[in-house]
């Protein structure tokens, strides 16, 4: 058997793996890491890009969103990654909508401000104004494409850095300083293991008893017609505001929560809200639904697209753009905690559970786990 040593081994491809490999290699480590696909495929590449400060409740979840965003930028800059600095509107159509976003704003502690309808007309001319009644606006928010953002992260790891990449090879083994594949065995100081959705494998045992619970989505991916002016910025609406726990501080959200209960119940049933993001070739993702638990079905109900778009055109016209993918996107979260840091043994830290705040925590995450080892 094949046998390599390094200073740190990580487990996972993901971003949450990679985010790791990059703060242990800034810090002299020689670092491998070792992922069982030929390339990241699950909730790394299947959300929306959207690194998302302003959804994190001020306190803790805040500070490390914030400086994760910081990491961000500055990976991005030196990687070449493709990235925006596009900050978001959250849309309103309703008076209670709109006194929920006034009164989020009063509490943002300045990370967000309120917009008039001719601001965001102003800004994304796509954006239904017939009946908007105003916006929050936040400048924090970036872009990154999920599609690419790991694989050129893990390209810049290797030539920056030079850390060392096994793809395509699953770990059998993960124990304090240890991991082993089929064919190898990688001797570390530290193991970080990063497991994304994967539950099963030598850690199950572990993964199980921290209680995560498995997410789906439908997701959909949309090309704007020819002439439609880029959004250049991220979008939400209404029922974005039942669904992300920063806005609890808002002493209204009870009576939107109500109304939804009652005029939107599909949509609360199955967990729909909506998100909606612009890459660089132009192109909108939109999503989406949440399913929990398991056994999840390994198929997209028609039903969730429908509601999703009927919601959609409430404040993007759908009649200017046309769907040109649909996708099952997964995360694991914990019921009660943001994020699961666990320095097992010493020589073992296992980091998951972040939920669909994936992309926006990881740089900030992984730092904290990295530093809990000793790292």
């Amino acid at each position: 058997m094949n046998r390599e040593r390094a200073d740190a081994v990580v487990v996972g491809a993901g971003i949450i793996g990679l985010a790791h490999a990059y703060h242990l290699a800034r810090a002299g480590k020689s670092v491998i890491v070792i992922e069982r696909d030929v390339q990241a495929q699950a909730a790394t590449v299947r959300n929306f890009g959207m690194i998302w400060p302003i959804g994190q409740p001020i306190g803790e979840r805040r500070t490390v969103a914030d400086r994760s965003r910081a990491l961000w930028q500055a990976v991005a800059r030196d990687a070449g990654l493709w990235h925006r600095e596009c900050g978001s509107y959250h849309l309103a159509y309703a008076e209670d909508e709109l006194t929920v976003l006034r009164e989020f704003a009063e509490r943002s502690e300045g990370r967000a401000r309120m917009a008039t309808a001719a601001e965001v007309a102003a800004h994304a001319p796509v954006v239904r104004s017939e009946r908007l009644l105003g916006a929050m606006r936040s400048d924090t928010e970036l872009c990154v494409d999920p599609r690419r953002t790991a694989h050129d992260l893990a390209a810049y790891l290797v030539r920056a850095h030079g850390v060392r990449f096994v793809f395509g090879s699953a770990a059998l083994a993960i124990e304090p300083g240890r991991v082993a594949t089929a064919d190898s065995e990688y001797v570390a100081c530290q193991v970080f293991a990063c497991p994304g959705t994967e539950f099963s494998g030598p850690l199950a045992p572990l993964l199980q008893g921290y209680g995560i619970v498995k997410c789906q989505l439908n997701m959909l991916r949309a090309r704007p017609d020819a002439g439609v002016a880029p959004l250049d910025t991220h979008l939400c609406a209404g029922l974005t505001l039942i669904h992300y726990e920063n806005f609890r501080i808002c002493p209204s959200l009870p009576m939107v929560r109500a109304r939804f209960a009652e005029t939107m119940a599909p949509y609360v049933n199955h967990g729909i809200h909506l998100l909606v993001s612009e890459h660089g070739d132009g192109s909108w993702t939109i999503g989406d639904s949440h399913t929990y638990g398991e056994p999840l079905p390994p198929y997209a109900p028609t039903e969730f697209d429908d509601l999703i778009l009927r919601y959609l055109d409430t404040f993007l016209p759908v009649d200017r753009m046309r769907v040109t993918e649909r996708w099952i996107g997964v995360y694991g979260k914990h019921p009660e905690r943001p994020w699961i840091i666990d320095p097992v043994e010493s020589g073992l830290t296992i980091c998951t559970g972040l939920g669909g705040a994936g992309m926006t925590l990881s740089f900030g995450v992984a730092e904290l786990s990295v530093a809990a080892a000793g790292g």
